[in-house]
């Protein structure tokens, strides 16, 4: 370490000090011992006022250092006199006010991240809800207005009703969404039943599946726990099954099997139906994406987006195999 002068000024002082006890102790003539005493003062005195001057001008330029430093960072320069690698007090508080610059900048860059997403949530949200909304107001402004035939006026309310479903349906994945990208929902991870939570998300596609006259296999043993979360995960699940019965024709089949692997388990749900183009598996899990041919079909485009997304909390991750006119695969890998 290197050695500073002024550090060694106390000891010079110390020194001088017990100096003179000495020579008052040895019991000099007095003739020898005063002018000895005056020079050994005189010396201790100069001595303490410049170890004291310097003292003062290290401080000031101690005191200079650190305002160079915090110009620069407030005007989002480099420091000049930083100099990460010499062992001083000056480069630790410069260390620190750099680490703290860093901090500000990243929570700034995050602020502005999320008003972006905000702004692009709210744009999303308006235009999704504008048509259900639009819809909603003529048939109601219709059925108000005009003297219509029973049998138009029950198509017209069921046409209404079909419009307030979507809006409740669409505000509902919306709230889950929300949830999701905000952090709020809360996960309650547990070693339970990964039969359970598929029997849970196959329940809720079968009616539509019945409608479609689609065949739901599932190929997993009923022993088979998971740590997950059995809600969030049945969320996800259902989501994916609900993608695969909307795009699979009428007649068709929808397969998920479960496999153990060494650190995952991995859950497949395949579909014959029309399947997605290469250039589009990136796409498909992006928020509110709908391909152009799938826009006959009900949804907002949110059900793979929240998938992808609970299952990403939950440590896993998502695959997608597929190919235009011969079904998807999605696979779920889920931690052990």
């Amino acid at each position: 370490m290197k050695r500073d002068g002024t550090a060694q000024m106390p000891l010079l002082i110390i020194s001088g000090a017990i100096l003179l006890i000495l020579l008052g102790l040895l019991e000099l003539p007095a003739a020898l011992l005063r002018p000895a005493a005056v020079g050994l003062g005189t010396a201790i005195l100069l001595l303490t006022l410049l170890w004291k001057r310097r003292q003062e001008r290290r401080e000031s330029e101690f005191a200079n250092s650190v305002c160079e430093t915090l110009d620069a960072l407030m005007n989002s320069r480099e420091p000049e006199n930083y100099r990460p690698y010499e062992d001083s007090q000056l480069s630790k508080v410069q260390g620190k006010l750099l680490q703290y610059h860093d901090r500000t900048q990243a929570g700034r860059r995050q602020s502005k991240a999320d008003k972006q997403t905000l702004q692009e949530l709210v744009s999303d949200i308006s235009h999704q809800v504008k048509t259900p909304m639009a819809n909603i107001r003529m048939f109601t402004d219709i059925l108000r207005q005009q003297e219509l035939p029973e049998e138009k006026r029950a198509e017209f309310l069921s046409t209404l009703a079909a419009q307030v479903h979507k809006l409740d349906f669409l505000m509902q994945s919306l709230i889950k969404m929300s949830r999701l990208e905000t952090g709020t929902f809360a996960l309650h991870m547990e070693n339970a039943s990964l039969y359970d939570t598929i029997a849970q998300a196959v329940g809720g596609i079968l009616a539509a599946a019945d409608r479609k006259h689609i065949r739901i296999d599932v190929d997993c043993d009923s022993r088979e726990t998971l740590w997950h979360d059995p809600k969030w995960t049945a969320e996800a699940l259902g989501n994916l099954l609900d993608n695969a019965v909307k795009y699979t024709p009428e007649g068709g089949c929808v397969h998920v099997s479960v496999r153990p692997w060494q650190f995952y388990t991995r859950i497949d749900i395949t579909d014959t139906g029309i399947g997605i183009p290469s250039q589009h598996h990136n796409d498909v899990f992006k928020r509110f994406y709908r391909a152009q041919s799938s826009a006959a079909a009900e949804g907002v485009g949110l059900g793979l987006y929240l998938a992808r997304g609970i299952i990403t909390r939950q440590r896993g991750y998502m695959t997608l195999k597929s190919e235009v006119g011969k079904g998807s695969a999605f696979s779920v890998f889920l931690l052990r």
